[in-house]
């Protein structure tokens, strides 16, 4: 991958993509690897996007779509293995902030959907953007957005009375 491309493409999205991979991965090692992984698909793919949607909306599609993939594939590993899986690292040691911690350890115990969106939500993203990331229309998402904070708010509450 040229460093122009990179540097272009990649970079200003970087943001996107490092919120995805960390949202569904529990350790530095795995969220390496599906970051990387995302930036190459990227690169792979970065012929096929037509231009239907924005750059940002292609990037938020196939990171969703890579570490999905990836979180399939890791678990039917993870049956197929005898061995023990790799320790995870506890988001307190791979990440520094701890209400962000709290934050991204609440949202992994969501759904895989409703990571995507609460992240798409996140970043600022319209409804109408996250609809046609999801697959979805724009009024479905507004009730999923107010589910979803609401199921974070008693996640973290429980968090905090541990």
């Amino acid at each position: 991958m040229g460093s122009d491309f990179y540097t272009t493409y990649i970079l200003p999205y970087a943001a996107i993509i490092i919120k995805i991979c960390r949202a569904y991965t529990n350790s530095q090692q795995d969220f390496e690897d599906y970051y990387q992984e995302v930036c190459l698909q990227i690169w792979r793919s970065k012929d096929n996007f037509n231009q239907a949607s924005q750059w940002s909306t292609w990037i938020y599609r196939l990171s969703l779509n890579v570490c999905l993939t990836y979180l399939k594939k890791k678990d039917n590993q993870s049956f197929a293995s005898d061995s023990l899986p790799d320790e995870a690292i506890d988001d307190s040691q791979a990440f520094s902030d701890d209400a962000i911690n709290q934050l991204y350890s609440a949202i992994k115990k969501l759904s895989e959907l409703d990571r995507a969106v609460i992240l798409l939500y996140l970043e600022e993203r319209p409804y109408q953007e996250i609809a046609d990331i999801i697959g979805t229309n724009r009024n479905n998402i507004g009730v999923r957005i107010k589910r979803i904070k609401h199921r974070l708010n008693q996640l973290l509450k429980i968090e905090s009375d541990t």
